[in-house]
């Protein structure tokens, strides 16, 4: 899966939410304050439709996007090249280095101890 820009990640978000939805449709879902021209993000959904993440439909000239893959299999994906690029594929090395430089509460360290008990037992 090939990796997306943050411009075209955030689209990707929006349309994870809408499920299908038209450019314009796209530019009143972003939160920017101003908000990009019209062009801009017709250029990156037309570029996110090239790399296969976005599929559309037709009506003459106007185009209905909607995401052809789903923001799980992105999560997945991104996830596994943290994991790899940064953490030596240890999930170890990952907790350890969330309880350590992410100032977890100990609410939080105990929630995670909570999941690594739920998955030891039969």
């Amino acid at each position: 899966m090939e990796e997306l820009t943050k411009t075209e990640e955030r689209i990707m978000q929006v349309m994870w939410k809408l499920k299908k939805a038209f450019v314009k449709d796209i530019l009143e879902a972003l939160s920017d304050n101003p908000k990009p021209p019209y062009n801009t993000i017709s250029s990156v959904v037309r570029l996110l439709e090239k790399k296969g993440y976005i599929g559309f439909k037709a009506y003459g000239k106007t185009y209905e996007y909607f995401p052809l893959v789903s923001k799980s299999d992105y999560r997945n994906s991104s996830f596994k090249k943290i994991l790899s690029g940064y953490f030596d594929n240890s999930a170890e090395n990952l907790v350890s280095f969330m309880v350590k430089e992410q100032n977890l509460s100990k609410e939080d360290i105990e929630k995670i101890k909570d999941v690594f008990n739920l998955n030891k037992r039969p």
